[in-house]
């Protein structure tokens, strides 16, 4: 597995796991045993580089995470992230349960000690704040980040869904070792004003969603409807016009590959590995065949003109529909 470095040093696999999957977002969640097989395989193949969250679940993922790779914790980096208020259990279910943003720092701290029982580790090697939070000003976050490092606590900083100015404000009191944000052929906000400022300031970025939640694998088809309990059912892109003009550009997509010899999924992970060194994807699957497939893509060579032909198939602006519902889009607004 190829390595890359994020921002001050955090040395990663080239491609991560995104871990969210393995809990009830996408339908049912993966049966705790197949889940520490997928984790086990990851770290068989030269994964070192795990994404989780307190709010997956809520808490479950940490947990599963934690106890999924505890018999390999001296060879992988565990992320996880703070920054919102959720409701007690009951309340409400899933993602249901979040009520907004939380990054005042007392609760900053309250959610690094809870998720250090719940991973079972005794520092974080990767602390996002999962969205910005309007009420708290960046600074008192990022300072109070910068003091858990300094009890040990936590070794990165990170930021996800953060702006420009946010990221250049916080990383004047922390360094910041990556952000975190959606960036795939069907997402690239980012390559005008955000990424730029990333490499000026030496940081990383850890792109999520890097196959759009599955569609650019080819696997969602019309004649396969997506789960009563999948989230996906909400998202303009997978609804209706949008959903079979969407398809069209992964056919396009699926030819390049099948001239390349490599899988839909395995292509669009390589164009993004190839637009920067200090890149690396956290692609999440709950099955094997998938993980092996995904890994594969560090190996997938692209010339410029392969790059200039996907970038032709895929262009972002034939992409139909917003990302997320306008609560959604909401969250993320930078």
């Amino acid at each position: 597995m190829k390595t890359r470095k994020l921002g001050d040093g955090l040395e990663v696999s080239a491609i991560g796991l995104g871990c969210m999957g393995m809990g009830q977002v996408y339908g049912t969640a993966l049966d705790k045993a197949d889940a520490f097989k997928v984790l086990a395989r990851a770290v068989d193949l030269g994964v070192t580089f795990f994404d989780t969250a307190e709010v997956y679940g809520p808490y479950l993922n940490e947990e599963l995470v934690g106890e999924g790779l505890k018999p390999f914790r001296d060879k992988v980096v565990i992320a996880t992230k703070f920054g919102f208020d959720i409701a007690p259990e009951g309340e409400a279910q899933g993602f249901a349960r979040v009520r907004g943003t939380d990054s005042r720092p007392e609760h900053i701290r309250a959610v690094v000690e809870a998720s250090l029982k719940r991973l079972g580790v005794e520092v974080i090697d990767l602390l996002y704040q999962h969205r910005v939070d309007p009420n708290v000003p960046i600074e008192d976050v990022a300072g109070t980040v910068k003091d858990l490092i300094a009890e040990g606590k936590v070794k990165h900083f990170g930021l996800s869904e953060a702006g420009p100015e946010t990221i250049r404000k916080a990383h004047a009191v922390q360094p910041v070792a990556a952000l975190q944000s959606e960036y795939s052929l069907w997402f690239r906000d980012l390559e005008k004003d955000t990424l730029p400022v990333l490499r000026e300031l030496g940081i990383g970025l850890v792109p999520y969603s890097p196959l759009g939640r599955g569609f650019l694998t080819g696997a969602i088809k019309p004649d396969a409807p997506l789960g009563d309990n999948d989230f996906r059912r909400a998202l303009p892109r997978f609804q209706g016009e949008a959903m079979a003009k969407n398809l069209s550009l992964v056919e396009a997509l699926t030819a390049i590959a099948a001239d390349k010899g490599v899988t839909p999924a395995q292509l669009a992970l390589a164009w993004i590995l190839h637009q920067g060194a200090d890149i690396a994807p956290i692609p999440g699957t709950t099955k094997i065949a998938r993980l092996e497939e995904n890994v594969g893509a560090v190996d997938v060579t692209l010339s410029a003109d392969d790059l200039a032909r996907i970038a032709a198939a895929v262009p972002e602006t034939a992409v139909e529909g917003e990302r997320y519902t306008p609560a959604g889009l909401a969250m993320v607004g930078r």
